[in-house]
């Protein structure tokens, strides 16, 4: 931690007021105004306290906070990479200052320098299909060549491909967890997390020690939004936690995206819905740095080799489109025999262009996602 710039005793008053329970954001902000700061508010007489917030305020001061845990926190951010940012902070994301209340702590674990570039949400779908993780790595791994930070919330599916996607390149990628700064969740995600600590960030608003809890989610999903200009929906089912993201950015007067499906895909519902309500919809990373004004990408001579691919004379690819299929509806389609289509599908398997999915079927995979899944492979960064 520096400590020039939040001193070891200023970080202490700050733990001891923001940690005290029951005390709402806007509460605590309006007192902080009132006393000027932590210090002089842990230092106000009961009586003057309770005058102007209140008994029940008064008396959660007067209980204070819990000191085990402010002294674990305070070893906690003995460790270099491990920082403490407070609403007065200049290191605390700019953006964030601008949502319905921002939280007055925020636990920072890895490069803190992320928290004041350009950044840009993506999430999705924790069940997410092979294409749709494909996609947010690709999205993600274009936008951080760019210089872009990937934000989102440390999940499984669409979340882990995008933080992959975004450390791969320059932009890298910062993580908003739904636990405190000390516990992984899901633990599944601990390579990942481990990953993001060196070469990313992890945020938390949330104390050490706390566990995974249903309310939590929402409450990290307002930051996911909050600290990004825009945020893209890869894939999300009808009344997923990605859609409540999506409408907190709404919310936040932030620019909302989303990638069409396959109308016959339940994790499609959800983007559809978005895009008839208004959500731009986008089809590569150009969209959307056209839109936000962030440029546009050159394309890469390896992209405009697989955009002249000789995938279009291949009967079965030409004939399987990009919804999902079986070998019995491909037999049909091209007059082949199920014996020849299952050895040409495993061909096709192995080039990355035609993925295999539940209850034996199989479907298209763009060429761009199937480059991107190339270069994922080589730099070891998709499992």
């Amino acid at each position: 931690m520096d400590w020039n710039l939040c001193p070891r005793e200023e970080a202490r008053s700050w733990l001891r007021v923001a940690l005290v329970p029951g005390i709402a954001p806007s509460m605590l902000r309006a007192l902080l105004r009132a006393y000027g700061s932590p210090a002089a508010l842990l230092a106000a007489p009961h009586d003057a306290l309770e005058a102007a917030a209140g008994a029940p305020v008064a008396r959660a001061f007067r209980e204070g906070a819990d000191a085990r845990l402010v002294e674990a926190t305070m070893r906690w951010l003995e460790c270099a990479d491990h920082h403490l940012l407070t609403w007065g902070d200049p290191r605390y994301p700019a953006l964030l200052l601008e949502i319905a209340n921002p939280p007055p702590l925020l636990h920072v674990a890895g490069r803190i320098e992320l928290l004041a570039a350009p950044a840009f949400a993506i999430v999705g779908s924790r069940n997410a299909s092979t294409q749709g993780a494909r996609d947010a790595y690709s999205f993600a791994h274009a936008l951080s060549a760019s210089g872009i930070a990937i934000v989102s919330g440390l999940a499984m599916g669409i979340d882990a491909a995008a933080h992959r996607g975004g450390l791969a390149n320059a932009g890298s990628s910062i993580a908003v967890m739904g636990t405190g700064p000390d516990v992984c969740y899901p633990a599944d995600n601990a390579a990942l997390a481990a990953a993001l600590a060196r070469g990313g960030c992890l945020v938390s608003e949330f104390p050490l020690g706390t566990a995974p809890r249903a309310g939590n989610f929402p409450r990290r999903n307002r930051l996911i939004s909050g600290m990004s200009k825009g945020v893209l929906v890869v894939e999300a089912a009808l009344g997923s936690g990605s859609l409540t993201t999506a409408r907190r950015a709404l919310e936040q007067d932030r620019d909302v995206f989303a990638i069409p499906g396959s109308i016959h895909s339940p994790l499609s519902k959800g983007c559809h819905w978005l895009i008839k309500e208004g959500a731009k919809l986008v089809e590569s990373a150009d969209d959307i740095l056209r839109e936000l004004g962030w440029g546009s990408l050159a394309p890469a001579p390896a992209a405009k080799a697989a955009r002249a691919a000789p995938e279009a004379r291949d009967a079965v690819l030409a004939t399987m489109a990009f919804d999902p299929v079986s070998l019995e509806q491909l037999a049909m389609r091209t007059g082949l025999a199920v014996a020849e289509l299952a050895a040409r599908i495993s061909r096709l398997e192995l080039e990355g262009r035609v993925a295999a999915l539940p209850g034996g079927l199989f479907q298209r995979i763009d060429p761009r996602a199937a480059q991107a899944r190339g270069k994922a492979s080589a730099d070891g960064v998709i499992e």
